[in-house]
């Protein structure tokens, strides 16, 4: 499973990874989860709003609020 966060490096940036790291440790799932800063590669993911989460390229989150871990593992499990 491929897991990007994006965003440009910002508190909740950081927040989303950390997330999305718990999710996967407690859902057991195998992912490489990938951190995106870089503003052209956000934008050709098609993020316009940070931070982003994309599960197996497909946009799952972006922009404020953040999801809670629970909905973050939701987002993931929907894609397993």
């Amino acid at each position: 499973m491929e897991i990007k966060v994006l965003g440009p490096g910002c508190a909740n940036c950081y927040k989303m990874e950390e997330i999305a790291k718990q999710a996967v440790k407690e859902l057991g799932i195998d992912a490489n989860i990938e951190k995106i800063t870089d503003f052209g590669q956000i934008a050709m993911n098609g993020i316009l709003s940070t931070p982003g989460l994309m599960v197996n390229g497909r946009i799952k989150h972006s922009g404020k609020p953040l999801p809670t871990l629970e909905k973050v593992k939701e987002l993931i499990k929907a894609e397993a």
